[in-house]
């Protein structure tokens, strides 16, 4: 019997800390995971292709291929940068077909330097598309009438040119070892004109992904006018934009006049519509301000191998068109579905419930005799501060006797003075402040969800810890962020111990994870000696209270979804070992601090209840309720009473404090001793509530506790 249930107790931990759903949604969470569709289609075509082409995948094919590709991933990447600014250019093979005459003509003509060539093409190709983006940009024509105008005007001006000089091209000899490598090189077995593709593409990526003026595109493709109210300078872009498409086709131009050394009028005749359908084809929208520089490159490679696979197959033109024309079709409707519902399918499988079981509530009747029995002991407690502060999650007293409070609007709020009468802001942090402690030189140390880990000088000057920890390795979703730091303690050392209550929701949604009860939480440290943050504990469930034990050997770290507290041993022989230090509350803990004999206070923010105790037991009901009922209908654990325990030195509960109507201190969350009181915070509050304790040492305060009688000069 022991033994089935040591393997049930594993089998559980297991099931709490891995779950397939979990690494499903994480997957599809990430961004690279858009294009799927197109790179699942590159990866099948490239494949097919290679088992039924004959010689599809010998090593000069490898080197051809993408030869021949290069030119046609330029305008690819032009096309792509236009729509995603909100605009279509169908004039970029037309200014490929002009740049390759005008390159064959400067090499084999004029016999110019091929350094000059090479400039002045990517030049004329920046010019035609400039005088694209004067149009669109300045004059605000339309994208597409106008680049359906330029492409007819520009492929009159190849006739025009090939017609004056077809013959001398045709018949003109370059002799250029620098043309030829151009066209024909290697550089370490890859042609040159891919190397100039790769470097192209990457710069490309980093320009849209990571600088202002990619930004900037990418807001005027979403919304034209929010970027002009916001002050960017939409003209100007948009012509840039134009410009560096038209730069990308010369480009383009360029290399193929380098390998192909054809003057022919059809060059670069069906890119524009080509190229369209590539990108569509990588995901990029239509609509523009959604799309990068790869998925262009997905596109292009579909569509390039498609039409040289059929081709090489055999099959006759009007077939090869059809085939390409199907496949696009299903292609560009299944990116389609599955951009629409991706974040459906997310958002059915990211809550994964797992089975938590409490145990029997224990008893709270008041008639009871325990010492957890509920009673009105919060019920006339006096208020601080009331109306004056909004929702103190946490509260704490420094060495002079002020009291601070952490606020909805992301402030920490002073209370000083007779009876607490004079208020002020001690800190505008931002973020929402959560737990407090001082350090041995009096700085405030706070915990900011969604920033991370701030202090607070004396004079209120405010500056930042830590806003990350190290990586785990073997995640999808990279946790070194903090999101949620709720929670901390100072060691005699003056490491700081932290909670991160979970890595999995945001600020807004933590309730969420009470529904998981899963270990989304760690505890983490930082040395504030060498700047150095690590997670020391992962995988807790909900870590939302910490505190240093009085011998400075362990921290305890309160579980809100489990009722339990855990002690982490942090000097000593058990050094880095944990174990349940008290378990089985009747209600959902929050922050525990140090009591005056020796013991602790622990908050319950809300109680347990029969039917989210009976709906913990039942993952599979939980996650039906996930997917089939609205979140506002879901069973969420109870928030509401207050209540605080008093536990001695060994986590046995001594005593407790209610609210049972919450009525006056709701949702409590911290509590702290100072001089013969208890202080309390509150979410909801808004109030600090403070309660005179009896039998205790009036003298004792949390500052002396952890720092003795130090004193700091703050002159």
């Amino acid at each position: 019997m022991a033994a089935r249930t040591g393997a049930s107790s594993v089998l559980q931990t297991l099931q709490s800390r891995f779950s397939f759903r979990i690494f499903l949604s994480d997957l599809l969470s990430k961004s690279w995971m858009e294009p799927a569709i197109p790179f699942a289609i590159m990866v099948a075509l490239i494949t097919y292709f290679s088992l039924t082409v004959p010689n599809y995948a010998t090593a000069y094919n490898l080197v051809e291929l993408p030869r021949q590709f290069a030119e046609f991933g330029f305008v690819a990447i032009a096309m792509a940068i236009v729509i995603i600014s909100g605009g279509i250019d169908l004039s970029v093979g037309a200014i490929v077909g002009i740049v390759n005459l005008v390159a064959l003509l400067m090499i084999s003509v004029f016999q110019m330097p091929v350094g000059v060539v090479f400039a002045a093409s990517v030049l004329c190709g920046a010019i035609l598309g400039g005088f694209n983006g004067v149009l669109i940009g300045y004059l605000k024509a339309r994208p597409f009438l106008t680049t359906m105008v330029t492409l007819i005007i520009y492929r009159a001006i190849v006739e025009i040119i090939n017609k004056a000089y077809a013959v001398q091209i045709a018949t003109a000899w370059v002799d250029n070892s620098a043309w030829d490598i151009l066209g024909d090189g290697l550089i370490l077995g890859v042609p040159v004109n891919v190397v100039i593709l790769i470097a192209v593409a990457l710069v490309g990526h980093v320009f849209l992904r990571n600088s202002r003026p990619g930004w900037h595109i990418m807001s005027i493709g979403s919304s034209r006018k929010a970027a002009r109210h916001v002050g960017i300078k939409v003209e100007r872009l948009l012509c840039l934009t134009y410009v560096m498409s038209g730069a990308l086709c010369g480009l383009a131009g360029v290399l193929y006049a380098a390998r192909q050394n054809s003057p022919g009028t059809d060059t670069g005749t069906g890119w524009e519509v080509t190229a369209l359908t590539a990108v569509v084809l990588g995901g990029i929208s239509l609509a523009g301000g959604k799309g990068t520089i790869g998925r262009a490159m997905i596109g292009a490679v579909i569509v390039f191998v498609l039409v040289n696979g059929l081709v090489r197959l055999g099959m006759p033109g009007p077939v090869t068109s059809v085939g390409l024309g199907l496949l696009l079709l299903a292609a560009v409707g299944l990116d389609v579905k599955w951009a629409k519902n991706r974040a459906k399918v997310i958002q059915k499988i990211y809550v994964n419930p797992t089975r938590v079981d409490f145990g029997r509530m224990p008893e709270i009747a008041r008639d009871s005799g325990s010492p957890l029995a509920e009673n009105n002991a919060l019920a006339t407690v006096e208020a601080i501060g009331l109306d004056q502060i909004e929702g103190p999650e946490d509260v704490i007293l420094d060495r002079q006797g002020r009291l601070y409070g952490s606020t909805r609007e992301g402030w920490i709020v002073r209370f000083s003075g007779e009876d607490f009468s004079h208020r002020d802001v001690f800190a505008r942090i931002g973020g929402r402040p959560l737990g407090m402690a001082f350090d041995k030189d009096e700085n405030l140390i706070v915990c900011v969800g969604g920033m991370g880990l701030y202090g607070v000088r004396p004079n209120g000057e405010v500056y930042k810890l830590t806003d990350q920890t190290n990586r785990t390795w073997y995640k999808l979703n990279d946790d070194s962020r903090l999101r949620l730091a709720d929670d901390l303690d100072i060691a005699p050392d003056g490491k700081i111990y932290f909670s991160e209550a979970t890595i999995r929701y945001e600020m807004h949604s933590w309730h969420v994870d009470g529904v998981e009860g899963r270990g989304n939480g760690r505890l983490v440290e930082h040395d504030p000696a060498t700047g150095e943050t690590r997670t020391v504990v992962k995988s807790m469930v909900f870590p939302n209270g910490v505190c240093v034990t009085h011998d400075g050997q362990a921290v305890l770290v309160a579980s809100t979804w489990l009722c339990k507290i855990f002690r982490y041993w942090i000097a000593g022989p058990k050094k880095g070992q944990m174990d349940i230090w008290a378990d089985n509350f009747p209600g959902y803990l929050d922050n525990i601090n140090r009591a005056s004999d020796g013991g602790y206070w622990v908050a319950l923010v809300g109680i347990r209840y029969p039917a989210f105790d009976l709906a913990m037991r039942s993952p599979r009901f939980r996650y039906r309720m996930v997917k089939e009922i609205p979140v506002d209908e879901w069973i969420f654990p109870g928030v509401n009473n207050g209540c605080v325990i008093k536990l001695d030195a060994n986590g046995k509960p001594e005593a407790s404090y209610w609210d049972p109507g919450g009525e006056n201190h709701p949702t409590i969350t911290s509590m702290r001793e100072h001089k013969g009181y208890l202080y309390l915070g509150g979410l909801e509050n808004n109030r600090i509530g403070r309660l005179k304790l009896k039998g205790v040492d009036e003298t004792w305060s949390g500052w002396n506790s952890y720092w003795g009688d130090k004193r700091r000069d703050l002159s």
